[in-house]
């Protein structure tokens, strides 16, 4: 019997992952094979970006939810879970929003609809989302006894602990102009708009430096950990120094100062058709 997939990775010519869920008949919801698909399809993603033949991942899904939450079935299935098993279960979870997280290549969310539970975990772990003025998002697991634990770190991280009291404990449905004020989202388009503004800004990403935005998403984890102490300022002078030095960081100097397109950079008309 042929195993499901419920998900797809396509990298294009230019190096641009897309990396989408596809189970749009249950709102793109996802159970334990779906999360094993993806932590799979992340390890990949992070491979090539961390050799520089991955650019950028664009996150998206199928249909009009961008994701439910958590499976129904699933859920049934847990409540004969113990705890071990849930334990286990969590932490593929959790490895899934580190991975995400970690990616060392830029990363852009497209949320088209409802974005419920879990699914807001994926939303605050990619660096840039943009969303359609359709989409809702919601903390809803003290609805039905849970919590939002293992995602608890990153949407805190884009909402603020303030806010996140609010929406963690109310399970209170953000519409999207509400996500753009409090900092889950980046950038709120009508739905007619939503693939041009991720187009978009994918375009500008291929724009900068490989290595420098590997450098630079690290640095800002590194920063965000421990803002200010002697380490953490050392740290970010080598960081700057080692770019300056590099081949990329004198190639974009050196393209700066004789007002050319650096090598990195595709041609402005480049092609967006993708490939395995």
């Amino acid at each position: 019997m042929t195993t499901p997939t419920y998900s797809k990775l396509t990298i294009d010519e230019r190096g641009v992952a897309w990396l989408t869920l596809e189970r749009p008949e249950v709102h793109n919801a996802f159970d334990d094979h779906l999360i094993h698909e993806l932590n799979g399809h992340l390890l990949r993603v992070g491979e090539l970006a961390q050799r520089g033949e991955v650019r950028a991942l664009v996150l998206g899904s199928e249909g009009k939810s961008f994701s439910a939450g958590a499976d129904l079935n699933w859920m049934k299935r847990m409540v004969d879970y113990d705890f071990e098993d849930n334990l286990a279960d969590s932490r593929e979870l959790s490895a899934l929003m580190h991975s995400l997280d970690t990616l060392p290549c830029p990363t852009v969310c497209r949320v088209q609809g409802a974005t419920f539970g879990g699914a807001v975990g994926l939303a605050a772990c990619c660096d840039i989302v943009i969303a359609s003025d359709k989409a809702r998002f919601c903390l809803s697991e003290v609805r039905i006894g849970l919590s939002p634990a293992v995602i608890s770190p990153y949407v805190q991280r884009a909402l603020g602990s303030r806010q996140m009291r609010r929406y963690a404990l109310t399970a209170e449905v953000m519409d999207a102009a509400s996500a753009l004020t409090l900092g889950l989202a980046h950038q709120v388009v009508v739905p007619e708009e939503l693939d041009n503004a991720v187009t978009a800004m994918v375009e500008t990403l291929l724009t900068t430096s490989p290595q420098a935005s590997r450098a630079t998403k690290a640095l800002l984890a590194e920063v965000a950990r421990v803002p200010d102490s002697n380490p953490t300022r050392d740290h970010t002078c080598r960081v700057i120094s080692e770019l300056r030095v590099s081949h990329e960081g004198q190639e974009g100097l050196a393209s700066f100062f004789e007002k050319r397109r650096p090598t990195w950079a595709p041609e402005p008309s480049s092609t967006t058709e993708r490939r395995s």
